[in-house]
Parts: structure tokens; C-alpha cells; sequence
């Protein structure tokens, strides 16, 4: 039981919720602010004790290992490769999918507090959709797994103009905040 709902969390929070993708990623061109590495715990919607580390795996690409509990838990860990960009005030991440949701990239905002938490922010699904109808992104609506969600087509300076635009802050929404983990 464990196992689907770290799938559910995991999805939700680092990838974006599976439902706005991209089908160009971050490139790798920029390094990730140094308090961004480490270990972050929260408590999850089941109650659980989540952990997410940040580790470095390459030049300017980083590794996001989640678990509940316990990290030798192979039932609970999950790893994911992502990069990172700094456009305007934001900081964005981006993962790659799986196959099994197209294969393409998942973007994400992120911002680290001055009381020492990390948020990550989801790109809402409804607004994203209402955007690409008025022409502002281009993309196309898609069948997922967990919904329907959108592709996202247009070059990334232009979704970075778009996300950067203090006039769409709501197009983000709150997914999990963390505590560096230990404080």
C-alpha cells in the first residue's frame, strides 16, 4: 500500500503532477543554489514521515532521492535526475518522465525560505490549458493516466517569458513544503 502512494506523492511533487509536460527539458547550463542540497523531511498527506535528499550527479545535474521512513526501505525509495534554471525570481526544476507518461519533461517551481523550507510548486493544469486556447503557449491537450493533462510545445524562452510574467503568478500552485531535515 505504501508503495502506490509514494508513487501518487512522488509524482505530485517532483514531477510536476504528470499533467503540464514539456517537450524540451532545462539544459543543463546552470548550477543549483547550494542550499538546495541536503536532506528535507515533511509529513505527507497519509501522515508518514517523508524524506527527499539533493544530491549533485553532474555538472550542473542534480539527484532527488525520496523514501518514507526509511531510506533502505526499497519499497519506498525513489531517485529522479533533474535540472535547474533562474529566470526572473523563480527557480525552476526539470525531470524527465517515464514512457508510461510520454516521455517528455516535467517543470516545476521552487523556492527555498527564509525559514529554512524548501516549496515546490506545481504548474495548474486548468489555467495552462486556458492559456494554450487563447494562443499565449502552444501545446496540445493529452490523455494521462492520472488525468488529463497538456503538452506544452512551445520553446522554453518563450514558457520562461510566460511563467516569468509577474501577471501569472497563479498559474502555480503549492505541492509540499519541506523543512531542512534535523532543524
Amino acid at each position: 500500500m505504501k508503495a502506490w502512494r509514494v508513487l501518487v506523492a512522488v509524482s505530485c511533487l517532483l514531477l510536476s503532477g504528470c499533467l503540464v509536460t514539456f517537450t524540451d527539458p532545462i539544459p543543463a547550463n546552470e548550477a543549483a543554489p547550494i542550499p538546495l542540497l541536503g536532506e528535507w523531511s515533511r509529513t505527507n498527506e497519509w501522515g508518514e514521515q517523508q524524506f527527499l535528499q539533493i544530491s549533485r550527479a553532474g555538472s550542473n545535474v542534480y539527484k532527488a532521492r525520496t523514501w518514507i521512513d526509511s531510506p533502505d526501505s526499497e519499497e519506498s525509495l525513489d531517485e529522479y535526475g533533474f535540472t535547474v534554471a533562474h529566470h526572473g525570481r523563480r527557480w525552476y526544476l526539470s525531470a524527465g518522465l517515464p514512457k508510461s507518461l510520454g516521455a517528455n519533461f516535467a517543470i516545476a517551481g521552487f523556492e527555498l525560505t527564509t525559514g529554512n523550507e524548501l516549496v515546490l510548486y506545481n504548474l495548474d493544469v486548468g489555467r495552462i490549458s486556458q492559456e494554450m486556447q487563447a494562443g499565449r503557449l502552444k501545446g496540445q491537450s493529452v490523455d494521462m493516466s492520472e488525468g488529463d493533462g497538456v503538452l506544452i510545445t512551445s520553446p522554453l524562452d518563450e514558457v520562461f517569458a510566460y511563467l516569468d510574467d509577474q501577471a501569472n503568478a497563479d498559474v502555480f500552485i503549492e505541492v509540499a513544503r519541506f523543512q531542512r531535515a534535523g532543524d
